[in-house]
């Protein structure tokens, strides 16, 4: 807790609670009076507080009969009730629980030719369905099996010795045999169950599931299965080419289950369209606010999940189901905030600090091609221009990463687009054409430049050739942008409080930079003009601007930050790496 949020609970505690309020709240109308407790509490408290412990046991008598309560609160007065012995009280809880009245919302009106409830229908096509608990365990042993298998060793390699179709059945097969075994092992009934007197083929639905698994989880965590994820992908890109998949005689492959897909699949795709998604599915933001603000938007969010359960559950489609739903479409939102929005934070200070009619002394963005390593050569503005692009598109693909991410996955996976070893420069790298994520890239990047309304440098897209092999390449190489900016907005955000708390830090950055304020700018114009400047390709005929080396001049910029002046500031203000695996 801050000193102003202690202040503040200190306050709260001198002030004497108004009748009828919520003892622990204080700002909810109270529903219950506990009799071993003697106070009163609203429902939310009294769930919280009373679901676990001694206070699991204590007697209880209702302020309001009329109340509607939350599921929340419903579980936790059930198991009192149950407790307790008191059937017809926890009758009658449920009967109100199920009369629930609807939350209030704020009617969302879209200012696009769609309504909002169809922009969350065609957002729900691409975002993937939170893993439960079974898949998760699932998901373990899948991760377990492909760190021990050596698959991309033994198959991405120049041989003669054997046909490469064998030797790509034979990895696939032992990779399965590995999962078998570990299934066996984690729980020895369903493994028997998975083995005994059956073949591959007989278990390919067990297969086709934890694979998609795999797939799915890698798409909404892409920090994770960082190794592992490019060998199930390479060794699905084998299972579907006609010669291997007829010898292993059934396919590995199935599509990505999404949000669209589950609730259409289960007649739920109505709770798409509904006012409350747009509060069930927010995300709870602390910066500047208080306390009291947080945990009331915590409450209406929860209302508002508890009541679309509720009110779309169907036959074929759970509450608990509708619930992964939504906090698939939340991990969405989350993952923007992260990957998204950094692009956003970079542009203000690059609009705020900068002026591409103006050359403040010292700042210029200027660059020219030979010096400090400079493969281009930009005057201010057209420097500050190519930046402000740059950043918008970078803004447009991870605002879209999850659909890129699901057309590369079609164009890895298809059984008409072959692919070929070959040598990159980088050693050998599967290099394959990728028609789905090329047209949406193009797509993107029309989008993009009509938001700028002009385009510096060139319009490549590098897409199945030496410089960006295929789409899995494309897809690692993008998620990158999020690890290159963080800890450039963290060290600059995180500089003020840093330095001011030390009186040595402040004189080092009076007489090294002229102040706190000239030290950010010049991080920000070392960044904006060193970071697209063209740089970092293998020789200087692939460098320059297209859209692919825009990124590879950021990192090269990365890897030269232990030689700039200012990187003592990034340890003090806590970098650990662009990677965040430590420097």
């Amino acid at each position: 807790m801050t000193d102003v949020d202690q202040e503040l609970d200190q306050e709260s505690a001198s002030a004497q609670i108004p009748e009828g309020l919520c003892v622990e709240c204080r700002d909810q109308e109270a529903s219950f009076s506990c009799e071993q407790c003697s106070e009163d509490f609203c429902e939310m408290c009294f769930a919280m507080i009373h679901r676990t412990g001694n206070r699991r046991n204590h007697t209880y008598k209702n302020l309001d009969v009329n109340m509607k309560i939350n599921g929340k609160a419903k579980t936790a007065i059930a198991a009192t009730n149950t407790s307790n012995g008191d059937m017809d009280t926890e009758e009658s809880v449920l009967e109100e629980d199920e009369q629930m009245e609807e939350p209030k919302s704020i009617n969302i009106i879209s200012s696009g030719s769609t309504s909002f409830g169809d922009w969350f229908e065609s957002r729900a096509k691409y975002i993937p369905l939170r893993l439960n608990m079974e898949e998760r365990k699932l998901l373990r042993l899948l991760e377990a099996a492909l760190n021990v298998s050596e698959y991309t060793d033994k198959i991405d390699i120049i041989s003669y010795n054997s046909s490469k179709t064998r030797r790509m059945v034979h990895q696939i097969k032992d990779l399965c045999s590995i999962l078998s075994g570990l299934m066996v092992a984690s729980d020895y009934k369903k493994g028997q169950e998975l083995i005994h007197n059956k073949s591959f083929e007989d278990n390919k639905e067990f297969f086709q599931k934890i694979f998609e698994i795999g797939r799915r989880h890698k798409i909404m965590n892409p920090e994770k299965m960082r190794d592992a994820y490019g060998k199930l992908m390479y060794m699905l890109m084998d299972s579907v080419i006609p010669d291997v998949q007829e010898m292993l005689s059934f396919s590995l492959i199935i599509p990505i289950k999404t949000v669209y897909s589950f609730l259409k699949e289960r007649g739920g795709l109505g709770v798409l369209h509904h006012d409350h998604m747009t509060d069930a599915t927010k995300e709870i933001i602390a910066d500047g606010k208080s306390r009291q603000q947080i945990n009331q938007e915590i409450r209406k969010k929860e209302r508002a999940i508890e009541w679309l359960s509720r009110k779309f559950t169907n036959e074929n489609l759970k509450q608990e189901e509708i619930r992964q739903c939504l906090y698939s479409i939340g991990d969405n939102h989350a993952y923007l905030r992260a990957n998204r929005d950094c692009c956003e934070r970079m542009l203000h200070y690059l609009q705020s600090y900068f002026n591409p009619n103006k050359i403040e002394k010292g700042y210029s963005l200027a660059i020219s091609s030979g010096r400090n390593g400079a493969r281009l050569s930009h005057n201010h503005e057209m420097q500050y221009n190519y930046a402000n692009q740059t950043l918008q598109l970078w803004r447009e693909i991870q605002h879209e990463m999850f659909m890129l991410w699901t057309l590369s996955d079609q164009d890895l996976l298809s059984e008409h687009n072959t692919y070929r070893l070959r040598d990159t420069g980088q050693g050998l790298n599967r290099v394959q054409m990728c028609p789905a994520v090329s047209k949406s890239m193009h797509s993107i990047l029309h989008r993009a430049q009509q938001k700028v309304g002009y385009w510096v440098g060139s319009s490549v897209i590098h897409l199945g050739d030496k410089n960006v092999p295929n789409a899995l390449m494309f897809i690692d190489k993008y998620n990158q942008v999020s690890r290159i900016l963080n800890p450039i907005l963290i060290c600059i955000e995180n500089i003020a409080p840093v330095i001011a708390k030390n009186s040595g830090l402040r004189n080092y950055v009076e007489n090294s930079f002229g102040g706190i304020e000239e030290l950010k700018k010049s991080i920000l114009a070392d960044f904006f003009r060193y970071a697209f400047d063209g740089s970092g390709a293998d020789n200087f005929f692939d460098a320059g601007s297209c859209i692919d080396g825009r990124l590879t001049s950021a990192w090269n910029w990365c890897s030269l930050i232990e030689k700039k002046a200012y990187f003592p500031v990034f340890l003090l203000t806590g970098f650990v790496g662009f990677d965040g695996d430590g420097f």
